[in-house]
């Protein structure tokens, strides 16, 4: 019985010993891999960012007002007396010189108006010999009393009426040569003449509503374009500050953006700023003059002028890409503080010139802002920091900055 004990107690011990060695082996199992891994994976390195040194630097800025071309000098012709219409003396849609005849009006009943005139000044002319003859002699006679007073008064007043009538005459020839002239229908400038709105056998009447056709003088051409009175006090404000100073040779120059986004050859010049302010958009009228030689610019046409606001000295410009914003749209950088761990600094936004921003303020000089790397790292972290643009591959630059660019607005300045 005894032995039968001794027996089961062997068996308890291996029972238990051998479940001891599997779960020691199982442990082994689940932790060599662990301890492997904190062996193999070395602490993480410090993130690399690509950086520029913020720096001021003079920019020209301009500024893109889109505008319409008008011509320099616009004639609508249009008869001076009424009549038939005998010749069209020109082709529609050609250069026109001024003084030229353009359409002939039937000038007969305006010939025979002008001798019937010269026929009834010549009769009054006639007749004033002999009355101014009679006036005389009754001066005389009146002297003696040979005449009364009745008579010499009769014959000085006749006298008067012949030489009021010579005078008389003598303007209704005048006014007949003035509408015979007015038959030959003329340019008045030098231009481009459009289509005719009458054709031969047409009756027309004197200063008639309906132009007959219409010179418009292209070289040089107009462009008007309208400034908003809130940028126009803007700019005023800044020049009076002393952050934005004029050329004055530059301010007077303008470029000009054709439709299809070309740019004009030939510079023009600024003419004018208009005095009065559109009560429906706010806005004043700028006008510029340029040479247009060849017709390339046409009335009504759409372009956009690059104005020439200022030059400021001390601007700060850093490339868009460096520019983050908030999920309220504000702008901000992350910049590489002293102590090497990123930093950030929100900023405000002027314009686009070229593909950098115009900073405001939120920068400063010497200020390292991150350009690559970006979406490794949050404020707080520390970084090691490289020069933008000197580990790129063959063929590439470092971005260059204080290109003068046309005004663009940023979302969030």
């Amino acid at each position: 019985m005894m032995e039968e004990d001794l027996m089961q107690v062997h068996r308890t011990f291996y029972n238990l010993f051998k479940w001891c060695t599997f779960l020691v082996v199982l442990l082994g199992v689940f932790l060599l891999p662990g301890c492997n891994q904190r062996q193999q994976n070395p602490p993480r390195p410090v993130p690399r960012v690509s950086t520029v040194t913020v720096h001021t630097q003079k920019v020209t800025l301009t500024t893109v007002l889109p505008g319409r071309t008008s011509a320099f000098r616009v004639a609508e012709i249009r008869p001076q007396v009424s009549g038939l219409i005998l010749k069209r003396l020109f082709t529609e849609g050609t250069d026109v010189k001024e003084g030229q005849v353009l359409y002939q009006i039937d000038p007969a009943p305006f010939q025979a108006a002008l001798d019937n005139a010269k026929a009834a000044l010549a009769k009054a002319e006639a007749s004033l010999p002999a009355i101014k003859l009679r006036a005389e002699r009754y001066r005389q006679l009146l002297a003696d009393k040979a005449v009364s007073q009745q008579n010499y008064d009769d014959a000085e007043s006749a006298l008067k009426q012949v030489q009021a009538e010579i005078e008389y005459w003598k303007a209704q020839v005048e006014t007949a040569r003035i509408n015979l002239g007015y038959t030959s229908i003329t340019a008045p400038i030098s231009g481009r003449i459009g289509r005719s709105s009458v054709t031969e056998g047409a009756i027309v009447t004197a200063y008639q509503p309906v132009p007959l056709a219409t010179i418009q003088q292209l070289d040089p051409i107009y462009v008007d374009v309208p400034q908003s009175t809130t940028e126009l006090l803007r700019l005023k404000r800044r020049l009076k500050r002393g952050t934005l100073y004029q050329d004055r040779a530059k301010q007077k120059k303008v470029k000009l953006i054709m439709e299809d986004g070309t740019e004009y050859p030939l510079e023009g010049a600024f003419s004018f700023r208009d005095v009065s302010v559109d009560p429906t958009t706010g806005s004043v009228i700028l006008r510029m003059v340029f040479p247009n030689p060849k017709s390339v610019l046409l009335p009504k046409m759409f372009v956009r002028a690059i104005i020439t606001e200022g030059i400021k000295r001390d601007a700060i410009l850093v490339p868009q890409q460096a520019v983050n914003r908030t999920p309220k749209g504000l702008p901000y950088v992350l910049i590489v503080g002293n102590e090497g761990k990123v930093e950030r600094k929100m900023l405000e936004l002027d314009r686009a010139i070229g593909n950098k921003w115009l900073v405001v303020s939120g920068l400063n000089p010497g200020d390292q802002v991150i350009v690559e790397g970006l979406q490794f790292v949050r404020p707080g972290m520390p970084v090691k920091a490289t020069p933008f643009g000197k580990n790129k591959g063959p063929g590439t630059k470092p971005d260059a900055g204080g290109k003068t660019a046309p005004k663009k607005r940023s979302g969030g300045a």
